[in-house]
């Protein structure tokens, strides 16, 4: 018995893809499995369809119906480009214009050092700012010591440094302290502040206001002798007169003088003095929470060294190779940069680089809008007083009171009268804050005296 061939397989027709299926205008169904259609999507154009169902079966044509769909293609969504710019407002650059702005007007600073003769204030202002404020300054003899007299002295220059000018003004005050007589040493000080902010006061109330020269005393630097035990009473006198007019930061002067163990006892035994006086030096403004800790610890170390404790000079020395400005002993060299000889680097941060602008502010928004707003009550008062006079001067030329003024003139003579008597109060209570003040400042200096 003979094995028949199998018959050769049925010659099996590529399916045709869905576009050339689109393209010849033709519906095609897809159909998986059992032959049973397992996904119908209703085509867009009219009730035609087209079926689509994933699988391995046959495939075949569809009804004649179908063969009229016309399958509508829809482009293929685009992503959405972000636009930057779309996005960007520009108010960002306001730093930056603030910055030019500022840059190109320049900046003021004023600085008054006060102190006895000897201390080293010149030599400390030369080696602060690199330069020379005093060429030509000649020291008075004995004989014109007996009656000097305190004096101020005002030295400008305009100091640049990587494009940003500076227009630094030094404000000295020679014979300060070296008197036989020095009670009334602090008046010249105090009459040259008050002045200042007068002529400020007068410039920001006139009707050209767009150049307005700034001669406000900023900081006042005040140095104590390195000889002393503790502060004396003329040290103490005009701190408390000053230190609610201007900011005020203590120096030791020739703080090579003493020891390291000295230079520690001398200010804890100054700032006892202070709070002893009720007496408030410049205050450091506090760190944000977002500041760097380098920033922080920098802050620290600077409220820490207060009173600052210098040693100045213009002289530069080689030492190791290495050229320092310093002061050249039998015993040795002391650099005046070096953190364990003097608070020098630490004086200049301060003073220039970390917080001369809030020195600026704290002038501006505290002591200056003090004697602003004292002024405005002088003012205020003295237009009161006059407006009463005329008032009851025009009502005493006339036959009677009721007949003479309206209702309103009453209730503002009321408002007037209420506001007299409110003035008077506030003047009593000022009075006898001033003599309980008097009081205490005489009980202090008997206890120093004694």
């Amino acid at each position: 018995m003979k094995h028949q061939p199998p018959p050769p397989p049925l010659p099996q027709t590529p399916p045709p893809s869905l576009a050339t299926a689109i393209a010849n205008n033709k519906g095609v169904a897809m159909a998986g499995g059992m032959g049973m259609v397992a996904n119908a999507i209703s085509c867009l154009n009219n009730t035609n369809n087209v079926g689509i169902a994933g699988g391995a079966g046959s495939i075949s044509g569809a009804a004649g119906e179908t063969s009229k769909c016309r399958p509508v293609l829809y482009p293929k969504p685009k992503t959405p480009s972000f636009d930057k710019d779309r996005d960007y407002i520009g108010f960002a650059t306001l730093p930056e214009q603030v910055h030019r702005k500022s840059v190109k007007r320049g900046f003021e600073f004023t600085l008054m050092v006060v102190g006895e003769s000897g201390l080293g204030k010149s030599t400390l202002i030369n080696s602060l700012f690199l330069g020379d404020l005093y060429k030509n300054r000649q020291m008075p003899n004995v004989e014109e010591r007996l009656e000097k007299t305190t004096k101020v002295e005002k030295k400008t220059m305009d100091i640049e440094e990587r494009g940003v000018r500076l227009r630094l003004t030094v404000v000295d005050t020679p014979g300060f302290g070296d008197a036989i007589n020095c009670e009334d040493s602090w008046r010249v000080c105090t009459q040259y502040i008050d002045e200042q902010f007068r002529q400020y006061f007068t410039d920001e109330s006139g009707l050209n206001r767009r150049n307005i020269q700034d001669n406000r005393v900023h900081c006042c630097l005040y140095f104590v002798p390195p000889w002393g035990h503790s502060l004396r009473q003329m040290d103490l006198d005009l701190i408390r007169r000053l230190h609610r007019k201007v900011n005020i930061v203590l120096v030791i002067g020739k703080a090579d003088c003493l020891n390291k163990q000295e230079v520690r006892k001398l200010k804890e035994r100054i700032l006892q003095d202070l709070e002893d006086n009720h007496i408030q030096l410049y205050q450091f403004p506090e760190c944000d929470s977002d500041e760097d800790e380098d920033f922080k610890q920098q802050d620290r170390e600077l409220k820490a060294s207060i009173p600052f404790a210098v040693v100045g000079s213009n002289t530069i020395l080689e030492v190791a190779g290495k050229k320092v400005r310093g002061r050249q002993y039998p015993w040795g060299v002391v650099n005046v940069e070096d953190p364990e000889h003097s608070d020098f680097i630490k004086l200049r941060t301060f003073l220039i680089s970390t917080h001369m602008q809030d020195l600026k502010d704290t002038t501006q928004d505290v002591h200056y809008e003090n004697f602003r707003a004292q002024c405005i009550s002088q003012i205020s008062q003295h237009a009161l007083r006059e407006r009463g006079k005329l008032k009851r001067d025009s009502i005493s030329s006339t036959n009677g009171f009721d007949a003479a003024i309206s209702e309103t003139d009453r209730l503002l003579l009321q408002k007037d009268e209420e506001i007299r008597r409110m003035q008077d109060m506030l003047t009593q209570m000022q009075e006898k804050l001033k003599q309980t003040h008097l009081m205490e400042m005489k009980k202090n200096d008997s206890v120093i005296d004694v």
